[in-house]
C-alpha cells in the first residue's frame, strides 16, 4: 500500500507507463473501434426513427377492418346449385359490426395509446370546372389526430373539423384553385353531396397524398357516404411499434374484425430495418472482437517482456493472486480509456456528419439520437471487454516460475 493506493494499482499504471508506445496504440485502437460502434448505432437509430416516422404518419400502427365479403354459390330451391361458377362479390363499404363495443374493449387493451373510429370512402370534389377524385376521411379530430399527425403538417388554417368544414392537401387545393376558406362541393357514389369550407391545408411530402386523401368530421362522412352510424376503420396507436404484428392478432382472436398490423402491410419496410438491425449488430461483434484480441496481443507482448520484473516481483513475496489483478487492471483500464475517448469521437463525427448530410429541402436527413443508455453500456462493455481480454496473459503471469523468470 502507498498513501492507501494497492499495490496492484501502482504496478498496473507503471508498467502503462513504461510501455507509453504501445499502450497509446492499443487506446487508438479501442478508440476507434468504439468511435465506429457509437458512430454506427446512433445513425442507425436516427434512421430508423425517420423511417417510421415517415411511414407511420400516414398510416395507424394497427388498423381494423370489417371481415372481406366472402363469396356464396347461388341456389334455385333446395340444395340445387344455379351456377358452378362462384365469383367473389364487390367489396363495397360495410360497417364494422357494433363497432362501438370492439372500440371500448380495443382502447382497455394493454399496449393500447389511442383508438379512433373512421369512416372512409371517395368522393368527388369540386370548385367552379375543376373536379379531382379524393378518399374522404370521416374522423373525430380529438382522438385521430393523436395517430396521424395532421396538425404537425399544417401550412394554414387549424385542426378542427365542424360539419361543415374540410381539410385538404395543398396539392389537391392547387389544382382545385382553392384557398383556405373557400367552399367546395363534395359528391359521393351514391349521389350524396354537401358543401364544405376549407379550414386547414396540410403537407405531409407526398404528393400523392396531398392529392388524393382529404379530411372532414365523422358525422358528415357518415351522412355524405349513407352510412349513419357506421364505421368503416378503427385505427390504433399502441406504445411498443414492433409488437403491432402481436397485438393485431390478439385483437383479430378476440374481436369479429380484421386487424392489419403496419408491420404486414409494409413488409419490405420492416424487412429493411430489421436488416439494419443485424447489420449494426454483426458490426459491433467484429469491431468488440478485433477490440479484445488488441488488448490480448499487447498484454501478451507485455508479459513477455517483463518476465523478469514479474519473476523479481515474486521473489520479493508478491503472491500470484496479486499479479492476476495487475494485468487485470491494466486492460480494464485500457479498456475503459479507449471507450472514453472512443465515445467522445464517435459522438463529435455523428455531430459533424448530422450537419453535414442534409435533405433536399435543407431539413435533416436523421434526427440525432445520442442515448445515455447506448453510452453507459458502450463503457461497460468496452472495460469487460478489456478485462476478459487481460485474462489469459494475466493467468499466464500469475504462472510464471520467479526463478526461471529471473534467469530469463
Amino acid at each position: 500500500m502507498n498513501n492507501g493506493v494497492p499495490f496492484e494499482w501502482i504496478a498496473a499504471v507503471r508498467f502503462l507507463r513504461e510501455g507509453r508506445l504501445q499502450t497509446a496504440f492499443i487506446i487508438v485502437g479501442i478508440t476507434i473501434g468504439v468511435a465506429v460502434i457509437v458512430f454506427m448505432s446512433a445513425l442507425i437509430s436516427g434512421l430508423q426513427v425517420n423511417f417510421l416516422n415517415s411511414v407511420l404518419t400516414s398510416s395507424a400502427q394497427i388498423q381494423l377492418l370489417p371481415p372481406d365479403q366472402i363469396a356464396r354459390p347461388l341456389f334455385t330451391s333446395g340444395s340445387v346449385v344455379e351456377d358452378a361458377t362462384v365469383q367473389r362479390p364487390t367489396q363495397r363499404i360495410v360497417s364494422i359490426n357494433q363497432w362501438q363495443k370492439v372500440l371500448d374493449r380495443v382502447a382497455q387493451m394493454p399496449g393500447v395509446l389511442v383508438a379512433a373510429p373512421t369512416m372512409s370512402g371517395s368522393a368527388l370534389v369540386t370548385r367552379g370546372d375543376a373536379s379531382r377524385a379524393v378518399r374522404v376521411a370521416g374522423v373525430e379530430p380529438e382522438s385521430y389526430f393523436q395517430i396521424i399527425r395532421v396538425p404537425q403538417y399544417l401550412t394554414a388554417g387549424r385542426a378542427t373539423l365542424s360539419n361543415d368544414e374540410i381539410i385538404v392537401g395543398t396539392d389537391l387545393a392547387t389544382n382545385l384553385g382553392a384557398m383556405l376558406g373557400d367552399t367546395v362541393n363534395v359528391r359521393a357514389a351514391s349521389g350524396n353531396s354537401v358543401v364544405l369550407r376549407i379550414t386547414g391545408l396540410f403537407d405531409v411530402g407526398n404528393k400523392a397524398a396531398n392529392e388524393g386523401i382529404s379530411f372532414v368530421a365523422l358525422r358528415t362522412a357518415q351522412s355524405l357516404l349513407g352510412q349513419a352510424g357506421a364505421v368503416t376503420t378503427i385505427e390504433v396507436k399502441i406504445t411498443d411499434v414492433y409488437a403491432a404484428e402481436r397485438l393485431a392478432e390478439q385483437i383479430a382472436a378476440a374481436n369479429p374484425v380484421k386487424a392489419e398490423s403496419w408491420i404486414a402491410t409494409n413488409a419490405q419496410f420492416f424487412t429493411a430495418i430489421s436488416a439494419q438491425k443485424s447489420t449494426n449488430n454483426v458490426i459491433r461483434i467484429f469491431v468488440g472482437l478485433s477490440v479484445a484480441f488488441g488488448i490480448a496481443a499487447v498484454l501478451v507482448v507485455s508479459v513477455i517482456q517483463r518476465s523478469k520484473d514479474i519473476g523479481i516481483l515474486r521473489a520479493m513475496g508478491t503472491t500470484r493472486g496479486q499479479i492476476l489483478r495487475i494485468f487485470l487492471i491494466q486492460g480494464g483500464m485500457l479498456g475503459l480509456a479507449g471507450a472514453i475517448v472512443g465515445c467522445a469521437v464517435g459522438v463529435g463525427g455523428l455531430a459533424w456528419y448530422h450537419s453535414l448530410v442534409r435533405q433536399a429541402d435543407g431539413s435533416e436527413l436523421f434526427p440525432m439520437l445520442i442515448e445515455r443508455q447506448m453510452i453507459i453500456i458502450t463503457l461497460s462493455v468496452a472495460t469487460v471487454t478489456g478485462l476478459l481480454s487481460a485474462m489469459a496473459p494475466a493467468l499466464r503471469a500469475a504462472k510464471l516460475d520467479p526463478v526461471a523468470a529471473i534467469r530469463g
